[in-house]
């Protein structure tokens, strides 16, 4: 695994702009950066590949145990929502993709940081910008990514209730969420599915047939929605969720995946697996560890415990907790930067790579993408 330097395309902006990518700046900064990229061997796109779906497997067998023990208040899930997360587990609920966030160094076992299951972004920089990139850069060069491939494949998949349209909603004011859920929607069509696009405000509620409606008024049957469980459970409509007839993408058993509750259970449950660091909810008898909101987002409220000291601290909305505790992962320096790996899991298999850098050891939001390949 190498950080090697690049001169970046002449007009670049307008090339990642053609496909979509129009923050790529942002308050002057550089999100996109092809000024650099990793390099890696096929031995060690084997290894994040083996690492992704073994921990896939795990956090599987891992939500039956939540379900069979009924962990919910681990999650902060209101109880007239269990029974409904329970219902999307034993039906199978249609999962189309997610996002673990690793510590690689090309030597040592990559470690989990997260999963981003329900809501995960860098989704057109992981499978379309950095594609284009390279075929730029090196016509014959390769990478580890089927991502766009495997989303197309597994819209295939999906049964449909009630219809064959499938309605996408997100907040169209965060302009990377629309951008990801319009990328989606493309891939959806490209799978042959009729579609439809709202922002998340204007989904109704018809009273008499039960139902979430469009703008128009008619019923919501197939929604994907990029906005996250944990804040749609708490909407004025929350209550009328288990009631309704939607299918939602992601499912709702996705939450129990997405909240970093699950890394002290994932642990407990697999205490010698090379991919997982010790977890707990409460501090662990270690020097080196890091702080996390359950539900935290962005880096947001983040803390860096080195020789028990606190050593680096963001701020953001969700300072009162609760939190998960996590050992600190060997994250290596490469030129001044630590990456982390974004591997995408597409229809339950590992599909490929994206990246973000930054020059401390808490990846944020404002940390840039870098692209990657494969070594000749």
């Amino acid at each position: 695994m190498q950080r090697l330097t690049h001169t970046p395309r002449k007009n670049w902006q307008t090339a990642v702009e053609k496909y979509g990518l129009h923050f790529h700046t942002t308050d002057g900064q550089l999100y996109w950066d092809e000024s650099a990229s990793y390099h890696f061997s096929s031995f060690e796109i084997d290894t994040l590949e083996f690492a992704t779906n073994s921990l896939h497997q795990m956090c599987m067998e891992t939500v039956q145990q939540i379900i069979d023990d009924r962990l919910f208040r681990l999650f902060l899930i209101p109880d007239h929502f269990e029974d409904y997360v329970i219902k999307s587990w034993e039906e199978d609920q249609f999962s189309l993709y997610g996002r673990f966030d690793l510590a690689y160094d090309g030597f040592n076992p990559p470690k989990l940081l997260e999963y981003n299951a329900d809501t995960p972004t860098s989704l057109l920089e992981a499978a379309v910008i950095q594609w284009y990139w390279l075929k730029d850069l090196d016509d014959r060069g390769d990478q580890f990514n089927s991502i766009h491939e495997r989303l197309i494949e597994g819209w295939k998949k999906i049964a449909l209730k009630s219809s064959n349209s499938l309605h996408f909603c997100a907040t169209e004011s965060v302009v990377e969420d629309y951008v990801t859920v319009e990328y989606l929607r493309d891939t959806a069509i490209q799978a042959g599915i009729k579609t439809n696009y709202l922002d998340i405000q204007q989904v109704g509620w018809d009273r008499a047939k039960n139902t979430f409606v469009d703008v128009p008024g008619n019923p919501i049957q197939n929604c994907f929605k990029l906005y996250p469980w944990e804040w749609m459970m708490r909407e004025e409509f929350a209550r009328n969720i288990p009631k309704g007839k939607t299918q939602w993408i992601e499912p709702a058993w996705k939450m129990l995946l997405s909240s970093k509750s699950i890394l002290p259970l994932l642990y407990e449950r697999y205490p010698d697996s090379p991919f997982i660091l010790p977890a707990s909810y409460e501090p662990l008898d270690v020097a080196n560890q890091v702080r996390k909101p359950i539900y935290g987002r962005e880096g947001a409220n983040i803390q860096v415990i080195i020789d028990g000291k606190v050593v680096s601290e963001t701020p953001g909305p969700y300072s009162q907790g609760p939190f998960v505790y996590q050992q600190l992962a060997p994250l290596k320096q490469f030129d001044g930067f630590y990456p982390v790996i974004g591997s995408w899991v597409i229809d339950g298999e590992s599909a490929g790579i994206g990246i973000r850098e930054e020059n401390s050891i808490i990846t944020k939001n404002t940390s840039r993408f870098v692209p990657h390949q494969l070594s000749n």
